[in-house]
């Protein structure tokens, strides 16, 4: 529920969003008010609902406190408990880690049955949804155990909680170093007491991240009565205490309503730097501003696209649009100091430094979005991928948290950077393209085998696995680097990686027409199932992969005979799997052997327009957008993955898409909206607009961009950004 600035009608909102966990159904004014965070917490989604501001450092959420696939992010829609309230969440990815630095409200009511693992001396509530509410960089529960009210906000590095205790004599506040779940572990945890409402420290921990820090200033609203520090279970005396796993339980007095507020800042560099972060954005106590401050930040970011059409739209519209800002989330502090992927601490001069970046599956549409509405965060984000490469020597797969995890394949940095330089955005342009050569040219991942056969062997001797999907990943950004250096007259880079853009041919069979895995002698794999999932394919099967030559769908089609590549297409999404076949847990979203849920699907639906049938580019983009998301918790068909599912959802609803990621060129298909009004950094609007919009007008018959009729259906970067009207005719009969 947004907060107006009229603190009667925010107290007003306030209370009927804690009625349901939904949003409230009230004359909406705001587009906070379609945001719906619960989406995606059921299901394989892996979101979490707790408060954070765009891109912001701090992702403060409830933790169920339950281990598992399904609660990656700390929270599931089935449970009941909440086991406290941590700092750091990753959103719909399916690794398990962060967690850090639990805090958990508890009083006299508690009872034994309550502790869930007596080894971890943690208490855990009962919760209902009926009771609970979330918006925009707002969370509030009743924890029924307690009878606490808990309400939760943040700024970009700091997080701020409210707890309205009953009366009681022996009120708590647990705060849990030790506290872990998934592949999250604590290396060692340290725990201060400054003064009366001051405890600092650290939690240092290992997990899909090895080398995570996170230092931390803990500000209390109400004088500290008495507080007992612990080494694991055991008490320590004073007030000071580091070991693997520490604790503190601070216990006072509350009289009936007595609210106690608590500020927590976070910085991967030092104590201090917390401190200093926490004088800089949040010095007072003013909950409630900080959170109008919090929803004011989110309203103006999602009015970058203004849409018309139904509330439900609106609904799936703006939660999709608010998850793409989630991440990648602001590493350094404010003074510019972060801890590196080297392990040393470093200063950002003239930039924010920016992690968690989920690269295999953001290159392919959220970077592409962020080019349009927030390129001032693109050029962050690119000083960022410069920054990883001067602390490692190789731009980053998947970073956060100040490591490098190596997780998925490709080296999608550079698709992210080639995009950028093409439109525009402000970079070092030629350390950039260094970072970029030298990470292709180097010794890393599968490169030696892709380099010495043109593909990555299926016995490569280093890393064989997913080797299909790899030579076509590593051929992508090889393509983009061969349109850098001839942007930049790098002639001879221009030749060299032009070349290895082809590699993807050399695992082409001309006899099943697929992508096949081959040794290091030249010989195909003899026992070949394209529908099978194997170690050759990532998180894929042939099928799949089959339409991975993004910069090259022209050369794909002459390769397989346009009539056979068509009936390929068309199989792609009638091509059902048998009762009996097992699909992996990431295969899901599933439209034939077209898996929605996992992003090397992404683009197929776009490629009919490039043979002439752009009618079933219409039909299924939009059956897509129908079936495969929703406004309940479990709205999303997979893993939302760090705002991949929902930028494709963004941009396909809007009727743009980018098939190629890096060349600035948009793929049409026919919008879900009456209208859009896209406002840009520059000042100027591009609207996208439809005549005869209905559900059963899927398909285009004419469009017009400023007035003049298209006959292409593509759209380039600056007819975007150069602002003016793009108009839709739409009907119920294709035009073929």
């Amino acid at each position: 529920m947004y907060r107006f600035s009229f603190i009667l009608i925010f107290v007003v909102g306030l209370l009927i969003s804690c009625q349901s966990p939904h949003k409230a159904s009230v004359a909406t004014s705001h587009l906070t008010d379609y945001v719906d965070p619960f989406v995606g917490t059921d299901g394989p989604g892996n979101t979490y609902p707790g408060a954070v501001v765009p891109f912001g450092m701090v992702q403060l959420s409830p933790d169920n406190g339950l281990p598992g696939w399904d609660r990656i992010a700390g929270y599931f829609w089935p449970d009941s408990t909440i086991a406290g309230f941590s700092h750091k969440h990753l959103t719909g990815t399916g690794a398990g880690d962060l967690y850090d630095i639990l805090i958990m409200p508890y009083n006299s009511r508690f009872t034994d049955d309550l502790w869930k693992d007596q080894d971890e001396y943690r208490p855990y509530s009962k919760f209902s949804h009926e009771r609970e509410s979330a918006s925009p960089g707002y969370y509030s529960v009743d924890l029924l155990s307690s009878g606490i009210k808990a309400e939760l906000t943040a700024t970009k590095r700091v997080g701020m909680h409210r707890y309205t205790f009953p009366k009681d004599s022996a009120s708590k506040i647990l705060i849990d170093l030790g506290y872990a779940l998934n592949w999250d572990a604590p290396t060692s945890t340290y725990l201060k007491v400054q003064n009366d409402t001051t405890i600092t420290g650290y939690r240092y921990s290992t997990g899909w991240a090895p080398d995570q820090r996170e230092h931390f200033t803990i500000s209390f609203s109400k004088p500290i009565a008495h507080i007992q520090l612990y080494d694991g279970l055991d008490a320590v005396d004073g007030h000071e205490v580091k070991a693997t796993k520490t604790k503190a339980e601070i216990t006072f007095a509350t009289s009936k309503d007595e609210q106690v507020m608590i500020k927590v800042a976070l910085s991967s560099h030092s104590i201090d730097g917390a401190e200093n972060n926490l004088l800089a954005e949040c010095p007072g106590w003013d909950f409630d501003k900080m959170v109008h401050v919090a929803q004011r930040t989110w309203e103006r970011i999602l009015s970058t696209v203004q849409i018309e059409g139904t509330k439900e739209q609106k609904t799936i519209f703006y939660t999709n649009l608010y998850h793409c800002f989630l991440t990648p989330s602001l590493h350094s502090d404010t003074d510019g100091w972060y801890k590196g992927a080297d392990g040393n601490y470093h200063l950002a001069k003239g930039y924010n430094k920016y992690e968690t970046f989920s690269l295999w599956d953001t290159y392919r549409t959220a970077h592409p979005l962020y080019t349009i509405l927030v390129p001032e965060k693109v050029k962050d984000m690119v000083a960022s991928f410069q920054s990883h490469f001067n602390e490692t020597g190789l731009l980053p797969v998947w970073s956060f948290a100040g490591n490098e995890t190596n997780m998925m394949i490709g080296y999608h940095s550079v698709p992210v950077i080639v995009d950028a330089f093409f439109k525009g955005i402000p970079m070092d342009t030629l350390q950039v393209y260094k970072a970029c050569v030298e990470t292709a040219k180097s010794d890393a991942w599968s490169l030696p085998d892709y380099k010495k056969y043109g593909y990555v062997p299926m016995d490569d001797e280093s890393e064989g696995h997913w080797s299909v999907s790899k030579t076509l990943e590593y051929a992508y950004d090889d393509w983009c680097i061969a349109q850098f250096a001839k942007a930049l007259n790098k002639d001879r880079d221009y030749i060299y990686f032009k070349k290895r853009a082809d590699n993807w041919k050399n695992l082409f069979d001309e006899e099943t027409k697929f992508f096949r895995p081959k040794n290091k002698k030249g010989e195909f794999l003899k026992q070949f199932d394209p529908k099978e999932y194997t170690e050759y394919f990532c998180e894929s099967n042939a099928w799949h992969y089959f339409w991975h030559v993004q910069h090259d769908i022209p050369g794909l089609i002459d390769l397989t005979g346009k009539e056979a590549f068509t009936a390929k297409l068309d199989s792609m999404f009638t091509f059902e799997n048998d009762e009996n076949d097992e699909l992996p847990i990431f295969s899901t979203g599933m439209i034939g052997q077209y898996a929605h849920g996992n992003e090397p699907s992404h683009h197929v639906a776009y490629l009919y327009n490039d043979l002439g049938q752009a009618y079933k580019t219409q039909e299924m983009v939009r059956k897509i957008i129908t079936s495969q998301y929703s406004t309940k918790p479990d709205g999303y068909c997979g893993n939302e993955d760090c705002g991949q599912m929902s930028a494709w959802m963004v941009m396909s609803s809007l009727g743009v898409y980018p098939v190629n990621p890096a060349n600035g060129v948009y793929s049409l298909t026919s919008p879900w909206f009456k209208s859009a009004t896209i406002n840009l950094s520059n000042g100027k609007q591009f609207v996208i607009s439809t005549e005869n919009q209905s559900e059963g007008n899927v398909y285009i018959q004419q469009m017009y961009l400023n007035g003049e009729e298209l006959n292409d259906y593509t759209l380039t970067h600056p007819q975007i950004m150069n602002g003016g009207e793009l108009h839709f005719v739409l009907g119920n009969q294709p035009k073929k």
